[in-house]
């Protein structure tokens, strides 16, 4: 084991400037998976309305169910931070995993929400102590070793839905327990390689809420309406499919592209944001989204995959800009401000998936989607008010 990473513990993560990639690779591949089981609904959600004789119209409450759980990152983070280890990390990947199985068993909606709540609770676990590995991992370069890091998440969460349609269309809803083994096994062979990070010194610098409340406003704000653009999207693309007369895979397969191809945006948007700063990325990357979603609507056919592909860029630019904002708001608690970052935006945006359910239900999908262009569009305007860099930050603490 690299005995650089298995002394984190023992160190201030300020004392590593060399990224560590190999810790980061095993760290990504669990994202992968993590990211993956917990966001395979999307892919195979037309097959279980249809299994479980549910309405189109409750694809929001049921999105909602398996999202809503991530607001409690902010809880885990917080405890993450001062109980240290890797323990959470753990847990996190085996329980999304193990739940999301259970999705395929689910006999009454009741249960499938159980089931569905399980995950949510289970992903949030992971993330902030993995966020925050992420970053120590990631030496100087925390841009683009967040962006190593998220890549991980975004590839699980777009191939996922891909090959559990696959899964469901070859083999049945009740086998999608296939797609847990993977992360049973990796957890029995890279246990002893993850980095066990140090508790937070209790004697440590307390939390500045009053400094922080404006700019982690700002922040929830904004990250809630990228998250509710992308949610909104993953949910209602495969029903919008559906209804136009093609099959599960092909459904699945748009957000295969929307979240596959984006990962050039996560890893382009983190080492541009070392290089230029973070706003303009920000900005520009919202007003973008909102542009190709009105395209989107606006063609057909090829393309409409190339627009999407371009969507995928342009949303998930921002996505390791917004955890660094996030972890430099709340320096003495890192996971506090990666559960918020994510965590806290992404339970949010998931009670207001509801609400485009009703727009679906009273408008249609297409009105759907063109209310998710206005909300990324005003999240760009919110971004130029958010933090440029963590002296901005620190600065501000210290007046």
């Amino acid at each position: 084991m690299n005995t650089r990473v298995s002394t984190l513990s023992s160190e201030s993560s300020a004392e590593i400037e060399q990224p560590q990639y190999g810790c980061l690779a095993k760290l990504s591949w669990l994202h992968f998976l993590n990211d993956g089981s917990a966001n395979y609904l999307p892919g195979i959600l037309p097959a279980v309305l249809l299994g479980l004789h549910l309405d189109a119209t409750l694809a929001g409450p049921i999105m909602s169910a398996l999202l809503i759980g991530q607001a409690l990152q902010v809880a885990s983070g917080w405890v993450a931070d001062h109980i240290g280890g890797r323990t959470f990390i753990v847990l996190g990947v085996l329980g999304s995993s193990l739940s999301a199985a259970a999705i395929g068993l689910a006999p009454t909606l009741w249960v499938l929400i159980l089931a569905l709540i399980m995950v949510g609770i289970s992903s949030s676990i992971f993330h902030p102590q993995a966020i925050a590995a992420a970053r120590t991992l990631s030496g100087n370069r925390h841009g683009f070793g967040m962006s190593l890091f998220l890549v991980g998440g975004e590839l699980g969460r777009g191939l996922w839905p891909y090959l559990a349609s696959l899964v469901v269309v070859f083999w049945g809803l009740h086998a999608l327990w296939y797609l847990a083994i993977p992360a049973v096994v990796s957890i029995l062979i890279f246990w002893r390689d993850l980095p066990s990070l140090p508790p937070r010194n209790s004697s440590g610098q307390k939390i500045s809420w009053g400094t922080h409340f404006a700019p982690m406003s700002l922040l929830v704000a904004f990250s809630m309406m990228r998250a509710l653009t992308i949610f909104g999207l993953v949910t209602f693309l495969p029903i919008l499919w559906h209804e136009q007369g093609h099959n599960l895979t092909q459904g699945a397969g748009m957000i295969t592209i929307l979240l596959v191809v984006g990962i050039i945006g996560n890893l382009g948007g983190g080492h541009l944001s070392d290089l230029i700063g973070r706003r303009a990325i920000l900005f520009v990357s919202s007003l973008l989204s909102a542009l190709l979603i009105a395209a989107f609507l606006e063609t057909s056919g090829l393309w409409q995959l190339v627009i999407l592909g371009l969507l995928g860029i342009s949303l998930f630019s921002s996505m390791p800009l917004s955890v660094l904002i996030g972890q430099d708001i709340f320096p003495e608690n890192r996971s506090l401000g990666s559960g918020i970052a994510l965590g806290l935006s992404n339970g949010l945006a998931a009670i207001a998936l509801m609400g485009l359910s009703l727009i679906q239900a009273c408008l249609g999908v297409d009105m759907v989607l063109w209310w998710l262009a206005g909300i990324v569009g005003t999240a760009g305007f919110i971004s130029l008010f958010l933090p440029a860099r963590r002296s901005m930050i620190s600065r501000s603490m210290k007046k």
